[in-house]
């Protein structure tokens, strides 16, 4: 197998790997890969229990966490279990990222595991004081994750020791997004907040108004990302302030869906069952696509398409363009959990425990 060292460019996953949930540190849910015009189902893997973590691709391995308190990692190619590593708790929607040799989880017990990536043993373990939802995200020798105890923490990749942790108001749910030394966080306690990686100090925050699930998706100097209170925002990252806010006229319902980026556009699901397609400079509706239930799988766009889940049971992948649909495949149970897509496959869990690989 050949060096696990992710390749990225600013903002999108090389076509070779998807090492993290939204594929890169900027959290676009955007990459080069090439997918099949034609898609079927290549393998189909069984965990036991609901999958809600979205899966890491790296080296033509799968790494997906379960409600079975398993990360497993699986061969690209054929779906066969390579190892299982067993954790403190469930793993709920932490989805794992691999930088370093190493694969990085949290669990509902509150616990941050790093695994060796090439034989599933374990090489740490770090304790929150509650339970971690939020997804890891390497920078700069850090793991950088929150936690349901409030706060964000920084751990050292190769030790294990909290090298700093920054107190919020309110659990921290989303996956922290980082450009350029600094990490973004998207809190439930209504702020968003940019925090130095190197010493966890506070640079600024912006009051957002609003209950925050989503994470943040970061690209041209703005961060976007939807509200509880059925919003959808862009901050301005250099006025320090909220450039723009869209709210669809007549449909108020939340967003938990963390926003794709691509082309000048936002793409993000909503509670209120759409897919909606929103100008990145304007915050104007392009477009919107319903489904049969709410969106809480966050979207990845490659090749001119974009791809999610809906809890409709169904996996959809509808034009970028134009929100025309392109294909769907009903898998029968909600998909809660986001797409991953390298090495031209898509792999996504569901909630009654089954993991889809398609490719053509």
């Amino acid at each position: 197998m050949r060096l696990l060292i992710p390749l990225l460019i600013a903002g999108v996953a090389l076509s070779q790997d998807w090492p993290q949930f939204r594929g890169n540190p900027r959290l676009t849910g955007l990459t080069t890969a090439a997918v099949p015009k034609q898609l079927k189902v290549v393998w189909t893997w069984e965990a036991g229990d609901a999958i809600e973590s979205s899966a890491a691709i790296v080296g033509g391995a799968v790494y997906v966490g379960t409600h079975a308190s398993e990360l497993v990692s699986l061969d690209l190619a054929t779906g066969k279990v390579r190892w299982r590593y067993k954790t403190d708790g469930e793993i709920g929607e932490s989805s794992p990222a691999v930088a370093d040799g190493l694969v990085f989880a949290g669990d509902l017990n509150g616990t941050v595991h790093a695994v060796n990536a090439a034989d599933g043993k374990g090489v740490w373990k770090f304790k929150a004081s509650s339970e971690i939802k939020s997804s890891p995200v390497v920078s700069g020798g850090r793991v950088l994750i929150g936690s349901y105890d409030e706060n964000l923490y920084a751990i050292d990749v190769k030790t294990g020791k909290e090298a700093w942790s920054f107190r919020t108001q309110g659990p921290v749910h989303c996956t922290p997004g980082v450009m350029d030394g600094i990490t973004y966080v998207s809190g439930c306690d209504e702020n968003f907040r940019a925090i130095r990686v190197s010493d966890g100090q506070q640079v600024y925050e912006v009051d957002s108004g609003a209950y925050i699930g989503a994470s943040p998706a970061l690209a041209n100097g703005f961060a976007y990302f939807g509200t509880y209170d059925n919003r959808v925002l862009a901050v301005d990252m250099a006025k320090k302030k909220i450039a723009w806010s869209y709210e669809h006229p007549q449909r108020k319902f939340p967003y938990y869906s963390s926003a794709a980026l691509s082309g000048g556009k936002v793409l993000l699901g909503g509670r209120d069952k759409m897919l909606h397609c929103l100008d990145a400079k304007t915050g104007k509706e392009l477009w919107s696509f319903m489904t049969k239930a709410r969106i809480e799988s966050s979207p990845a766009v490659a090749d001119s398409r974009v791809f999610f889940g809906s809890n409709d049971g169904r996996f959809y992948v509808l034009d970028v363009n134009t929100g025309k649909p392109v294909w769907e495949f009903d898998a029968g149970a909600p998909v809660s959990a986001s797409p991953a897509v390298a090495g031209g496959r898509i792999v996504i869990g569901t909630q009654d425990g089954k993991l889809y690989c398609f490719g053509g």
